[in-house]
């Protein structure tokens, strides 16, 4: 997604949409067993997903994909009406078995009711998904300026202003997602491409990893979960024959677990992180990012990401590997 696509989602006006039309070419994925109390009796409740996110980081496109895969979509429908939405896909007799629905700063004097409706999802044993649309301020920036429009919440201020207060009232909502996209990289097809592999499945996995290796000198990753420092092992850079190499290299990733303590770190934290996707699988969480940072993104942390993901696929964790700064020197 270009920087100006991205910007027209954030300023568009406020609008109810929703996708109605039924899918026959894949059976949707139902919480088993999962029923609610409604006035024909209990009825099967549908899975619920709860999009939202930062002005402009591509709620929108995120919605829509998922609108392409058979959900039902609501786009800034009031947090105190999600629990309503919720009843109806129940007495739909299983015509309406996934609903998404968008919530945004557009509908800010509402959001207030969103925790007093997520409370009454548990109470009724509803399963829900929060996924939370993230984006650098730098990336939101560009994106408004590109079609000179001003963030909902900037008012007499700069968009700065805007992003800040967004973010402020958004906070405690990330803290509680279950699934952080950070799209500040991200075109429309990589945005596309991640909410596929997180709900295009027939069955959901116990627990998805994304075991991204990065550069301390470009940043930490916003939307990892885990981070993993690399940098006390010896950097091959200062190896001649290895520095023009990445962690891909065979040469690069015995030098790199021949030194002490790498061999050590790798079995040790692969047993950490059992412990830990435990926990998640206990807690309901799906999702995680583990970020293996190294200097500059391209030997060290991307010769343990590739060990790591593999453990974790040998025990049976779905993982994707993704190697954010290299070839970025």
């Amino acid at each position: 997604m270009t920087e100006r696509e991205y910007a027209h989602e954030a300023a568009r006006e406020p609008a109810v949409e929703h996708n109605g039309t039924d899918r026959t070419d894949g059976a949707p994925h139902v919480s088993t067993g999962s029923t609610i109390e409604t006035g024909d009796g209990n009825a099967t409740i549908p899975e619920l997903v709860i999009i939202s996110g930062m002005s402009g980081a591509g709620r929108s496109t995120a919605a829509k994909c998922l609108e392409d895969l058979g959900w039902f979509v609501v786009d800034n429908l009031p947090p105190a009406l999600i629990p309503t939405m919720v009843e109806l896909g129940a007495r739909s007799q299983g015509n309406v078995a996934r609903i998404a629905v968008v919530v945004d700063v557009r509908g800010r004097r509402f959001f207030d009711n969103l925790r007093e409706s997520l409370a009454s999802l548990e109470a009724k044993h509803v399963t829900r998904r929060i996924v939370f649309l993230e984006s650098s301020d730098d990336a939101l920036v560009r994106r408004f300026e590109s079609v000179r429009r001003p963030h909902p919440l900037q008012g007499d201020g700069r968009i700065v202003d805007g992003i800040a207060a967004e973010r402020d009232l958004l906070r405690e909502l990330r803290g509680d997602a279950d699934l952080v996209i950070d799209t500040s990289s991200l075109n429309v097809h990589e945005l596309r491409a991640k909410m596929d592999a997180q709900f295009a499945g027939d069955e959901e996995p116990e627990l998805r990893a994304t075991v991204m290796s990065f550069g301390f000198k470009y940043g930490l990753p916003v939307d990892a979960d885990l981070v993993v420092d690399c940098r006390f092992l010896p950097n091959p850079h200062w190896v001649p024959e290895l520095r023009p190499f990445t962690g891909l290299n065979e040469e690069v990733s015995a030098y790199v677990f021949d030194q002490p303590g790498a061999k050590e770190f790798l079995n040790q934290y692969t047993e950490l992180l059992q412990l830990i996707a435990a926990g998640y699988r206990r807690e309901g969480k799906r999702y995680v990012t583990i970020a293996v940072g190294c200097t500059g993104g391209k030997h060290r942390s991307v010769a343990m990401s590739e060990k790591l993901a593999a453990r974790l696929a040998a025990e049976g964790v779905e993982t994707v590997l993704v190697h954010r700064d290299m070839g970025r020197e």
